[in-house]
Formats: C-alpha cells, sequence, structure tokens
C-alpha cells in the first residue's frame, strides 16, 4: 500500500520547519513560505497558458528555472538559520541572473510611459498574478524577519523577481500581438513612475 497523503500531524494547528522544530501554521515563516509555494502555483499555470503559444521556447524554459528556484527558496525559509539540515540557499548569483534576464526581456520591450493594467493573454494575465503574489510573499518574508532570523537574500530575490514576472508578462502579450492597455491619472504621464504599480523596487 503507497504512503498516505495525509499524516494527521498536523490537525492541531502546528507543522515541521526543516530540522524538526514544530510552530504553528500561523506563525510569520510559514505565512512567507506558503505564499511562495502560491506564487509558485500561478507560474505553473502560466506555463500551462503558454503551449502553442508564440514565444513559449524562449519563455517556457525561464519560467521552468523561476520554479526550481522557488523551490530552492520555500526550502530555505522553511529551515531556521541555525537548523542541523544543510539546504540550498538563495544567494546573490540567484539575484544576479534574475537581474541579467530583465535586462534581456525588457531589451524586446518598447519603454513604458504610463501604468499597465494587469491582463492580456491567458499567461500574460497569469504572469501578471504571480507578480502580485510574488510581492506578497516579499511582504511576508519581511515581516517573518521580524520575528527570527532568515536569509536576507530571499527578500531581495522576491523583489527582483516580482519585475522579472512583470517584463516577462510583458514580453508574453508582445510576443502574442496583444497591445497593453494602459492607465494615467490626469496630468503627466507617469514617466517617473515603477514600472509597477507598486512603487518598491
Amino acid at each position: 500500500m503507497s504512503k498516505r497523503i495525509y499524516t494527521r500531524t498536523g490537525d492541531d494547528g502546528t507543522t515541521s520547519l526543516f530540522g524538526g522544530e514544530r510552530v504553528g501554521k500561523g506563525n510569520p515563516r510559514i505565512d512567507a513560505y506558503g505564499t511562495v509555494d502560491e506564487a509558485n502555483s500561478i507560474v505553473g499555470l502560466a506555463r500551462g497558458h503558454l503551449d502553442g503559444e508564440p514565444g513559449q521556447e524562449t519563455l517556457d524554459p525561464v519560467l521552468g528555472d523561476i520554479q526550481e528556484e522557488l523551490f530552492v527558496l520555500g526550502a530555505d525559509l522553511a529551515t531556521p538559520m541555525d537548523a542541523k539540515p544543510v539546504v540550498e540557499r538563495i544567494e546573490e548569483a540567484h539575484i544576479e541572473a534574475l537581474e541579467d534576464r530583465i535586462d534581456r526581456f525588457e531589451a524586446d520591450l518598447p519603454a513604458l510611459k504610463r501604468f499597465i493594467l494587469p491582463g492580456g493573454t491567458p499567461a500574460g494575465a497569469s504572469l501578471h498574478s504571480a507578480r502580485t503574489v510574488c510581492r506578497r510573499a516579499e511582504r511576508r518574508s519581511v515581516e517573518a524577519k521580524t520575528a527570527t532570523p532568515i536569509n536576507e537574500q530571499v527578500i531581495i530575490y522576491l523583489n527582483r523577481l516580482s519585475d522579472l514576472l512583470f517584463v516577462l508578462a510583458r514580453w508574453a502579450n508582445r510576443e502574442a500581438g496583444v497591445q497593453e492597455d494602459t492607465w494615467s491619472p490626469d496630468g503627466p504621464d507617469a514617466n517617473d513612475a515603477s514600472s509597477e504599480a507598486d512603487t518598491d523596487s
């Protein structure tokens, strides 16, 4: 008989970190890596929507790499810094790779002059959604850091990843020939605004 997926060990509202420590499921660290898992799932949804779409051969491997790294990041958050298990940690090299990809894909896109309304193709819209969840994961990680030591590279990585997901959403829509819908308040164009609706890049 195969091993059952349910263990009943979390029925009391607790869960185990890597290393064996049990904490409440409302713990900020759990909230952070749970949100990372949510972002990873939406990236997977975007990959599903790419099937047969223009740019799939270029974009799908990148999204696959992101999913792999989000598992690394989730394990990083789930492992206390002083825990005995040795896990791969997010490092500066991961962040530099994200920045390289941002620069590479952004070079194919027109410069932004207005805020973009999230949407477009199913793949593009999914990547916009993943970007917002990634921002939430970043906020949750910052909150977790106030309660317990975590790898600070995680926070920087999530910040850069949200930027990359925004750029990839634009790129996917452009490859599909979908024009971006824009928004700007009355007055000058948002030339000095961030490339996203939230301006904490």
